[in-house]
């Protein structure tokens, strides 16, 4: 028999809409509570200026998820980077190519980190997460020592084209580093989707030995993949020392869980061989602007924790709602309110119940 299709099971094909949808949402319910503050446009700028960094190695992580690995080095690449960059600038006597230079060697500096990474999953075979919780010990300390702990001041770097290029503010409101962001989002997308490295990320998520039956050169993928999360976390470095004219030691520190929650809240599935860059990005905004909106609505601090875990929850559940294809039943539901709904399931198990009974009936 035809099973009737639900008329919004097209929401499928739309990636990250449940995401967004609570961004939505959740935006909507922060206009209603506390008006003053997000009647204006200057919070959401704000949001724009504070996002970007962990939403750009969110979007890296959702590549390394999607391989069915995990990279936990990323907040000491941010620091590491940010060190490489400051340090040519400083000692550079504010040449005309100091910020350029220093741009390109923290991107090589994150790099590195990225390949050796790679190397370590994929030829050493030390599970990624192992391998990165390692690594960020390792190069936080290399950052702390060549730094001796102190924090070192740009201040300079604002009259220069390439702080008014990553994060100026263009028309004199919008964050610069937004666009960079979406930009690279979009990038992303592209490579996951439209390339054969985001296919080989997804079959090697999905079961690499049948990957590599495909054909697909499963170490040398990893490699690659863990070096463009290298270089991916140091634009995230490079993006929030520029914003803050000053390098600190411990920059990034409290990158780990923003980020994880933006990748998973966006519906990146955490068993490896699917993962959304469009929901990472609705993600990463959710998170980033729970607190600021929590306190704004006037609600004691104490709830903000206990608020983040329910929008989180409401998130996920209406990702793997609408994924799993249980959106068209939740659909029948709101077509059919008040109306019982006999469940075909249980009434086959009654049906067949009555049958063997009536058989049991005429064989005695």
């Amino acid at each position: 028999m035809k099973q009737k299709r639900s008329p919004l099971a097209f929401l499928r094909r739309i990636e990250g809409l449940p995401v967004a949808a609570v961004l939505v949402v959740l935006y909507a319910i922060f206009i209603i509570t506390a008006p003053t503050v997000f009647s204006g446009y200057r919070i959401y700028m704000s949001f724009l200026q504070t996002v970007p960094p962990v939403l750009v190695c969110a979007l890296g992580l959702t590549l390394v998820v999607t391989a069915g690995e995990m990279d936990l080095s990323f907040p000491a690449v941010v620091a590491f980077s940010g060190f490489i960059f400051a340090w040519v600038f400083k000692t550079s006597n504010n040449a005309p190519w100091a910020t350029w230079a220093g741009f390109a060697l923290a991107l090589a500096g994150g790099a590195l980190v990225g390949y050796i990474n790679g190397v370590l999953v994929a030829k050493v075979h030390v599970p990624s997460i192992m391998a990165t919780l390692a690594a960020q010990f390792f190069w936080y300390g290399v950052t702390v020592l060549l730094a001796n702990g102190l924090q070192l001041n740009i201040r300079e770097v604002t009259t220069d084209t390439l702080h008014e290029i990553f994060v100026g503010r263009i028309g004199g409101i919008v964050p610069a580093q937004a666009l960079w962001s979406l930009a690279l989002a979009v990038f992303l997308w592209f490579i996951l989707n439209r390339h054969k490295f985001g296919e080989a990320i997804m079959f090697i998520g999905d079961n690499a030995d049948v990957a590599r039956v495909m054909g697909i050169n499963v170490e040398a993928t990893r490699i690659r993949l863990f070096t463009v999360m290298g270089v991916i976390a140091a634009f995230a470095g490079l993006l929030l020392t520029l914003e803050l004219n000053v390098f600190y030691p411990t920059q990034g520190g409290g990158f780990m869980l923003p980020t994880m929650a933006s990748v998973f809240v966006g519906g990146t599935s955490i068993a490896g061989g699917l993962g959304s860059i469009f929901g990472t990005v609705f993600g990463a905004y959710i998170i980033g602007s729970l607190e600021a909106g929590i306190v704004a609505t006037t609600i004691s601090g104490y709830w903000v924790q206990l608020v983040v875990g329910v929008v989180m929850g409401a998130s996920m559940i209406l990702n793997v709602a609408i994924n799993e294809g249980r959106i068209g039943m939740i659909s029948d539901r709101l077509r059919h309110w008040g109306v019982p709904i006999p469940s075909n399931t249980l009434g086959g198990v009654l049906k067949e119940d009555a049958d063997a009974a009536k058989s049991d009936v005429a064989l005695k």
